[in-house]
């Protein structure tokens, strides 16, 4: 695809640092970059993938700006697939402003959010699931959601949805070729054969639209609620897991009028701990607003940990709590399991709890702290965290595209055991192959494209 203009854009965090960095895109990258460097090259005969020394330089104005690195990146061997010119200037907010207004003056233009992935993806370079992979990078929060994010930009999802659209491809070509040539002696598949290979598709499918739940957790976290009645260690357990004290604990119950959160990295897994307000009838009207919203973080929790106190035994108040709980997927955690034990009726608890796990700590003694952390991992990943070559759905459009793909296939397979002409098998089988094309970009439309890389940031 050819490409008129030239786009410019900082592409390192703006702020104090070594290095600051300005990229250049287009057919005339590399002239642009000529008209500011000062140095003993001519950058228009620089082989590619050179780095030449020099100062970025005003000439109209007979002024050095910076020294620099300037990278020559010639097309098509470029992130972009134009030619590239990348400034390596010093960090800070002035000197890479400075830079970037020059190249500017010079011929480039201001790149729009995600121009140059989206250059990168309209010259081929990758497709569209690659491209949003590069932000999943950029937003990662523990090894693992970056780990995801490479498999993807590596191209391991994009080569599944190639594959499975052949294969939907191959069982169309095969349907139209027996409608269109019916007295002719081709091969041709049996009813029985056409519900099979369906019957596998959307099979193979399911098993990965149901990657999605533990991708959403790779991605954006797991919510972890922590609730109880006041004064049964809720924010100890808070500091405990964070490693950190950020939450004032003291014996006076109530102490936590507000939701506290901070996030800990749980074996590669983002896991945002909330600390909030013990539940309890309340006149006070600060620690009430606190009680409403404790309730409200139930509701949005992907865990509970319902904190009951050994020492305390159980009142008309954990009751409470625990009615707020059905719903939810909850851990019963006991607490001060060093001191005196004065749960006589654990027995009236556990005919409650429908079958949720229980646990035994003593946040004070760090006593069972690491087996409740293995058991969050356990509930939500049964143990297998390596994501090293596994396919993993991680975004909402993708995930999307697949069931909506899946909805045809399964309306093809309907089709076919009702024994309805052949042409209406085909139209579902060619929708599933469009909107998995839509997950690579191969068939979605220009303005949603637009809308995607408009969510970049600038510079990527």
């Amino acid at each position: 695809m050819t490409i008129l203009d030239n786009i410019a854009a900082i592409v390192t965090a703006i702020g104090a640092a070594g290095v600051g960095i300005i990229r250049i895109s287009g057919p005339e990258a590399i002239q642009i970059a000529a008209k500011i460097y000062k140095g003993k090259n001519d950058l228009n005969t620089v082989a590619s993938h050179r780095i030449i020394y020099g100062h970025v330089y005003d000439y109209k104005n007979n002024k050095t700006i910076d020294e620099a690195l300037f990278l020559i990146m010639k097309e098509p061997s470029s992130f972009t697939g134009e030619n590239v010119v990348e400034i390596q200037c010093h960090g800070g907010i002035v000197p890479v402003k400075q830079v970037l207004d020059l190249v500017l003056r010079n011929g480039a233009r201001l790149a729009e959010p995600g121009e140059f992935s989206k250059r990168a993806f309209l010259n081929g370079k990758l497709d569209l699931a690659q491209a949003e992979a590069i932000m999943d990078i950029v937003n990662a929060k523990t090894d693992k959601s970056l780990e995801s994010a490479v498999n993807q930009l590596q191209g391991n999802l994009s080569s599944y949805i190639k594959d499975f659209r052949d294969e939907l491809l191959e069982l169309i070509a095969y349907i139209e070729a027996d409608i269109d040539f019916p007295e002719d002696d081709i091969e041709r598949l049996s009813p029985e054969e056409q519900e099979k290979r369906i019957t596998d598709l959307i099979k193979k499918i399911s098993e990965i639209i149901d990657t999605q739940k533990r991708g959403k957790i790779i991605r954006e976290g797991l919510n972890l609620v922590i609730v109880g009645k006041p004064n049964v260690g809720k924010s100890s357990l808070l500091n405990a897991l964070i490693r950190e004290n950020k939450a004032i604990v003291t014996d006076i119950p109530g102490t936590t009028r507000d939701v506290i959160e901070d996030f800990i990295n749980l074996n590669g897994i983002p896991i945002k701990v909330i600390d909030t307000a013990g539940i309890r009838e309340t006149a006070d009207v600060v620690e009430k607003i606190g009680v409403e919203k404790s309730k409200e973080y139930i509701k949005k929790a992907d865990l509970v940990l319902f904190i009951l106190d050994m020492a305390s035994g159980i009142t008309d108040e954990d009751r409470i709590i625990l009615n707020n709980l059905e719903e939810s997927k909850t851990i019963i955690v006991i607490n001060k399991i060093d001191l005196e034990n004065n749960l006589e009726n654990l027995d009236e608890i556990k005919k409650q709890i429908n079958d949720k796990p229980l646990l035994k700590i003593s946040v004070k003694e760090n006593i069972g702290l690491k087996e409740l952390e293995d058991y969050i991992i356990e509930m939500f990943f049964q143990g297998k965290i390596d994501i090293s070559n596994e396919i993993i759905i991680t975004n909402a459009r993708h995930l999307r595209a697949l069931e909506l793909a899946s909805d045809h296939l399964v309306g093809a397979y309907n089709t076919i055991h009702e024994r309805l002409p052949g042409d209406f098998i085909v139209i579902d089988l060619r929708s599933a192959w469009e909107y998995l094309g839509e997950i690579t970009g191969e068939t979605l439309e220009e303005d949603i494209i637009d809308k995607i890389f408009s969510q970049f940031c600038l510079g990527k």
